[in-house]
């Protein structure tokens, strides 16, 4: 048996320090932001090299909060990858903006930075890039782009916690990043928790009274805001896991590494790419089959104990909810390619090379039974 993640294993190794890190702040009566959140805000601002780290309630909110910030609103359009959550759009369209989609490279399911220019229009005001599964977009390419438009670019750094393009930490490169804290992150928290983070002080100003009703200081309202403000128990739990936060990153790099080896020679699959000059920290762990046989593939797995998870089988330019923007099936087909044949199998700093080895044993049995079955 190997679940596809394994959250109280996590909890089990630190569960003394978190323990008292929550009981302080229950005995504190700081229920919201306050000092645990600070301590949370500054230390991954300094393990980052992040001018300001801004604590919120969700990572949907930390995207809704950049957007708000930098001016975005309605008549607008902000360039994304359609291969994403959901959130990086509905942030979007909740400013009043409209999302944009470009399609994906095909190894790594990132953004392709040369279908940009083609989707800017005088009505773009942003790109936000998606640092897809653990791993940064080309934002070389991107910001130069943005540059030569007078873009602002915004990263969606929800799944990318300590992942780095060359020497550069993801959520360092744009005018603003988020960041998403839900459980099953890299960086999770006991809830729901974010973080906008930035270097510009005018917009570290202002996102901190978005987060907090407009306001500057008690009942003085500048501008119309929201409450999107960090709770204390999360920002207490993720400052204890902000001192593992790099060896769980380096053990789920070491788990990647295991899996290529392991299945490398396995015929069917696809493996995923890390980009040379780039620290994957392998939020997800996907492979590619043949759409056709995909389900009866997980089946399988499911059968011999084995966890398994999608990452996503629906674009976002077809999800229901966005139908009014127009792109039907075959408007970004490798997008759509790829959401048809991911399969994400399990990773979470904690799984040992045996369990490694016994998903490996697992799925090339299966695609023998698969293969034989249905045809790729």
């Amino acid at each position: 048996m190997v679940p596809f993640l394994d959250l109280k294993s996590q909890y089990a190794a630190i569960k003394p320090d978190v323990d008292k890190a929550v009981i302080d702040v229950l005995e504190s009566g700081q229920y919201v932001l306050g000092p645990a959140v600070a301590r949370f805000e500054a230390a991954f601002g300094a393990a980052y090299g992040i001018k300001h780290a801004i604590g919120c309630s969700s990572g949907t909110a930390a995207l809704h909060l950049a957007l708000l910030a930098a001016g975005i609103g309605r008549g607008d359009e902000v360039i994304t990858t359609t291969m994403t959550f959901i959130a990086t759009a509905t942030a979007i369209d909740l400013v009043g903006a409209t999302p944009v989609f470009a399609d994906i490279e095909p190894d790594t399911a990132l953004l392709d930075a040369g279908r940009i220019a083609a989707a800017i229009t005088p009505r773009t005001k942003a790109i936000m890039p998606v640092h897809l599964y653990g791993q940064c977009a080309d934002m070389g390419a991107i910001q130069r782009i943005a540059d030569q438009h007078g873009l602002i670019v915004i990263e969606d750094a929800a799944q990318a916690h300590g992942a780095k393009l060359g020497d550069r930490f993801a959520g360092t490169m744009g005018r603003m990043s988020c960041f998403s804290f839900y459980p099953g992150k890299n960086l999770g928290a006991y809830g729901e928790g974010g973080l906008v983070a930035t270097s510009d002080d005018a917009l570290a100003t202002r996102l901190r009274m978005l987060r907090d009703w407009g306001q500057d200081r008690k009942y003085n309202h500048v501008i119309k805001g929201l409450n999107y403000r960090m709770d204390g128990v999360q920002g207490a739990v993720l400052d204890i896991k902000m001192r593992h936060i790099e060896a769980w990153t380096e053990a789920r790099r070491q788990v990647a590494a295991w899996y290529q080896e392991a299945l490398g020679n396995t015929p069917g699959i696809t493996l995923p790419v890390e980009r040379a000059g780039r620290r994957h920290v392998w939020h997800v762990y996907g492979i590619l089959v043949a759409p056709q046989q995909r389900e009866a593939i997980m089946a399988g797995l499911t059968a011999r104990g084995i966890g398994t998870n999608l990452h996503y089988p629906t674009p976002v330019h077809l999800q229901p909810c966005f139908a009014e923007l127009g792109r039907g099936r075959g408007s970004f087909p490798l997008a759509e390619h790829h959401g048809a044949a991911e399969l994400s199998l399990p990773m979470f700093p904690e799984m040992t090379r045996a369990q490694v080895d016994e998903v490996a044993k697992a799925l090339r049995e299966v695609m023998a039974e698969v293969t034989a079955k249905v045809p790729a």
